[in-house]
């Protein structure tokens, strides 16, 4: 396994669009959502060990997780756990990450991934990653991980392409032309119908030099932030200076600070069935259904006359249901959830009402 090779995993989230399952105090990430007996982070990080050394993994996250991350991943030491003080968004995150590298390895290869996507095929996605690093690892190219469409989705970010880039024996390169943030269904249908546009999985590979250049040209007000912490990293001091830089850091996504505005960003198109497990409707994709179509997580739940559902209450709760269709219900601890599947996109402005109204005991 190449010594060269680091991965950050992104694991600060809070998972809004997941409520109530998902909650501050428990975010989806750390969660066995699917019930595999793993969960997500745990998932995340045996599926990177494939590629990446042990020694070599930085976990971002927000410092109220850390000790969850690391009873979770408890082959990690503590110092490969970065508690960011406050959320800064991605590229802050990312920066951070990078210029711990630096004072680790200088020649680093890095692939960076969220903590809570789904891969159902593990072989495809590693045979990709291995494709990219070795894209990156011979250009000067930041590199991003493109999924074939299979239906005109509003919850994703896509990615336009631009011709095939020659490269070795692999055919499924691209240049970027644009990346357009969640579309609505109309503009999502001419997307698929196109055959242009490509899921943006937020999974990222690039070289070391390749991305803090990238930092220096692009987003150069939070590169001179971290850059100034190359003495306290991995020192007594450096959770002082974070404190210090995050409160005057902008928050700013990588793909708006960087991937959008580079002229040397390319795509691997692929399709490794993957899920960024990031609403509802993702998991009734992905969890397995009766015949009609009710996915349902839960041991005594009854239903009659009922389809297209998803069904998600404690192990304990009786719960009958009686024709109804395309419906959440979900509960957890003290909150209970009944919404329609198809607007679900309403769930986050719920929870931010529920904080002003009620403050943060059921969110």
């Amino acid at each position: 396994m190449n010594k060269n090779n680091f991965c950050v995993i992104m694991a600060g989230g809070i998972g809004s669009r997941f409520w109530p399952l998902s909650k501050t105090s428990h975010p989806k990430q750390f969660l066995d959502i699917l019930g595999t007996g793993e969960t997500l982070i745990q998932q995340t990080y045996n599926r990177l060990k494939k590629i990446c050394p042990a020694e070599n993994f930085l976990i971002v996250t927000n410092s109220i997780y850390k000790e969850m991350v690391l009873e979770q991943l408890p082959e990690l030491s503590e110092e490969q756990v970065l508690g960011e003080p406050m959320r800064r968004n991605t590229a802050p995150c990312i920066a951070y990450a990078t210029y711990k590298i630096k004072n680790k390895n200088p020649e680093a290869n890095i692939i960076v991934a969220p903590s809570d996507h789904i891969i159902t095929k593990e072989d495809k996605f590693i045979e990709e990653l291995q494709n990219g690093i070795d894209f990156v690892s011979q250009t000067d190219s930041l590199l991003t991980l493109g999924i074939k469409p299979s239906r005109p989705e509003t919850g994703y970010g896509y990615i336009q392409v631009n011709g095939i880039i020659p490269f070795k024996k692999v055919d499924n390169l691209h240049k970027v032309k644009t990346f357009t943030e969640k579309p609505d269904a109309k503009m999502a249908q001419v997307f698929i119908d196109s055959g242009e546009f490509f899921w943006n999985s937020g999974i990222f590979i690039w070289s070391l030099k390749s991305i803090i250049k990238a930092f220096e040209n692009h987003l150069s007000e939070v590169n001179d932030l971290f850059i100034k912490g190359e003495k306290y990293y991995y020192t007594r001091e450096e959770k002082a200076f974070l404190n210090k830089t995050y409160s005057e850091c902008p928050n700013i996504s990588i793909d708006y600070g960087i991937m959008e505005k580079a002229d040397n960003v390319h795509v691997l198109c692929t399709d490794f069935g993957w899920s960024d497990l990031g609403t509802w409707g993702s998991l009734w994709e992905n969890s397995n259904k009766d015949e009609n179509m009710n996915a349902v997580n839960g041991e005594n739940v009854k239903l009659y006359n009922s389809e297209n559902c998803i069904v998600n209450v404690g192990k304990e709760k009786l719960v009958i249901l009686h024709g109804i269709e395309n419906l959440i219900i979900a509960e957890a601890e003290n909150t209970i959830l009944i919404c329609k599947k198809d607007e679900e996109q309403q769930i986050r402005q719920i929870v931010n009402d529920i904080r002003i109204s009620k403050g943060d005991k059921y969110v």
